[in-house]
């Protein structure tokens, strides 16, 4: 059969059968774009997971009282909890062992607790910024930039100034039209003055990482008190180089610092961007291939569908397709078909084909043609 005889029966058989040929294309794009999507969708949430967690600045490591998954129920969370705070006065007992050891030491105590609401002329921030204690390094270790004004100094916190570096929301809300340079707001209850504005840094999981205010970290103690709260500290060496000779360094400084002998296990935790990346990795992988075990499915549904409705399309298309392959039904062929629409039931014997005759007869049970009216009927 030609080609072209082929992709008109192709045609005309989809313009017969609308609503099948509409699930079956329905059909092959669900399965298709079920695993283009949902893999699609993976790998888009784990660049931004990846992103999302890469808080700390280049070639850092930190030290904390709590790790990263924190959320983990049972004995574990209570394992952490019961962990020693680590103290302002072991953090400076740390820094003073790194001292000449490290580029950068920052020392940081976040106040979960507080609901930090600023407030300028009458204008508030919503309840729920980020109130940080803390000293110069805190924007190379969290990977922030000054956007203009001033950082905190080693002055600041020695002086425990009422000083304040603000996030790039707080600006736009309070100072909409003005500098907040030299400009005096209140939060949570005390006054400060701002020295500095963090430039934009966006969102990360969702939440913004512009609602956040630096203050010298005594400040911070003096303020809101030092009782029941940690103090993380971030190190960053000279060079890529001697990043594994100043991290060793530095849990031996931490160990020291928290008192520990020589037979104790450390009591704190130590994290890096890449060791949170490869955590995250191994969740990640397990959603991926939850999801390509759904979407598999998805695929299999759909190909089961496709199967049905190619089934029935075949079931009915083996009659059709047997009495145009045994009568001819090629351009060149168009006598024998003119001739059965004029009523010969003789046809197949005339042509000499008694095959075709006897296959007619048993198979299809055609035995004589009915004369058909048209524009070939016979006048007799």
């Amino acid at each position: 059969m030609l080609f072209r005889e082929i992709f008109s029966m192709a045609l005309s058989s989809l313009g017969a059968n609308k609503l099948r040929a509409a699930l079956t294309m329905t059909g092959i794009t669900i399965g298709v774009f079920s695993i283009i999507s949902v893999m699609t969708a993976i790998g888009a949430l784990q660049n931004s997971i990846e992103s999302g967690i890469s808080f700390l600045g280049s070639n850092i490591f930190q030290f904390a009282k709590y790790p990263v998954n924190i959320d983990a129920g049972g004995e574990t969370k209570k394992k952490y909890q019961n962990r020693r705070n680590v103290t302002y006065r072991q953090a400076l007992r740390y820094y003073e062992l790194m001292q000449g050891d490290a580029a950068e030491i920052c020392l940081k105590c976040f106040g979960r607790d507080l609901k930090g609401q600023a407030v300028y002329n009458g204008v508030k921030t919503t309840p729920s910024l980020t109130v940080v204690g803390t000293n110069r390094s805190f924007l190379t270790a969290n990977a922030y930039t000054l956007g203009y004004g001033r950082n905190l100094t080693d002055e600041d916190v020695d002086l425990a100034r009422n000083v304040i570096v603000i996030g790039k929301m707080i600006e736009k809300r309070l100072f909409p039209h003005e500098s907040p340079i030299g400009k005096v707001i209140r939060m949570s209850g005390h006054t400060y003055t701002v020295i500095g504005v963090l430039a934009e840094k966006g969102t990360s999981f969702g939440q913004s990482q512009d609602d956040i205010c630096l203050m010298p970290i005594t400040r911070f103690f003096e303020n809101y008190g030092e009782a029941n709260r940690t103090v993380n500290i971030a190190t960053q060496p000279f060079s890529t180089e001697l990043y594994n000779r100043t991290l060793d360094k530095g849990i031996s400084a931490m160990r020291i610092a928290r008192g520990l002998n020589a037979n104790q296990e450390n009591d704190f935790e130590i994290y890096t961007n890449d060791s949170l990346k490869s955590a995250f990795a191994s969740v990640a992988g397990v959603v991926r291939i939850g999801a390509f075990v759904i979407s598999f499915i998805a695929l299999v549904a759909a190909g089961i569908g496709i199967m049905n409705i190619m089934l029935v399309s075949v079931t009915e298309r083996t009659k059709e397709i047997g009495v145009r392959k045994s009568i001819g039904s090629w351009r060149h062929r168009r006598r024998p078909a003119r001739l059965m629409a004029e009523g010969r039931s003789d046809l197949p014997v005339r042509l000499g084909n008694r095959r075709l005759a006897r296959l007619l007869r048993d198979r299809y049970r055609i035995r004589s043609l009915p004369r058909v009216p048209g524009r070939f009927a016979r006048s007799d």
